[in-house]
């Protein structure tokens, strides 16, 4: 295993990470608005899910596989973006509901079935990123240490590492959004300028993630 040291630098630079703007933080910000903050600590437990998926490829050594294969990656990437196009169109297209009278997903009442779709939103969100995946296949070897024992256990645990750093950041971000959004919904036309907004957003999101190079 790592030494505690070790441990200590990669959790703190890992919460840098987690804070520097990206997909999937931006991801849970916009979630959270609209679906409350119930929805984004879902979204973030479906990205920290994701996650696993990803020490585990670097761990198995099938991300170096991987990395070698063009087609892979173009197809992983395209699937990605086709994916947050999807979202894109249905974020464009929601119901605006009555203020007074709305029951919306955000709400306390929001079932298991809605929020285990938020869960599997951020898995899929996640996984169908390759640039997490080379991120995790440059970033996670290098606190690995060779003299500690056997490298995949190390790996996982500085995966592990990462998810709880995720977690902490982006659970403030679903609760800090979750609450400017409930502003937001409180009027038609704060709920259309969000759902407008969170389409363009995904429409981006998807544009860079087509063009990205290995």
């Amino acid at each position: 295993m790592p030494t505690p040291e070790t441990l200590l630098t990669f959790f703190t630079l890992s919460l840098l990470l987690a804070l520097s703007p990206g997909p999937d933080n931006l991801f849970v910000l916009l979630q959270s608005a609209r679906h409350g903050a119930r929805a984004g600590m879902a979204v973030t437990v479906g990205l920290c899910i994701g996650l696993v998926g990803h020490t585990a490829a670097v761990a198995l050594g099938l991300a170096a596989v991987f990395a070698s294969s063009p087609l892979a990656f173009m197809v992983l990437k395209y699937c990605g973006a086709a994916y947050l196009a999807w979202l894109a169109w249905q974020a464009w297209h929601a119901p605006v509901t009555q203020a007074d009278t709305a029951a919306r997903p955000s709400d306390a009442l929001m079932d298991a079935q809605a929020l285990r779709r938020m869960v599997a939103r951020g898995v899929l969100m996640n996984l169908t990123n390759p640039k997490v995946l080379m991120f995790f296949l440059a970033f996670l070897p290098q606190f690995a240490d060779p003299a500690r024992g056997r490298l995949a256990p190390q790996i996982m645990a500085l995966g592990g590492v990462f998810m709880l750093a995720a977690l902490l950041v982006f659970g403030a971000m679903a609760c800090f959004s979750g609450a400017f959004g409930r502003l937001l919904q409180r009027s038609a036309s704060g709920q259309r300028w969000l759902n407008r907004l969170t389409a363009l957003v995904f429409v981006g999101l998807a544009l860079r993630l087509a063009s990205l190079q290995r």
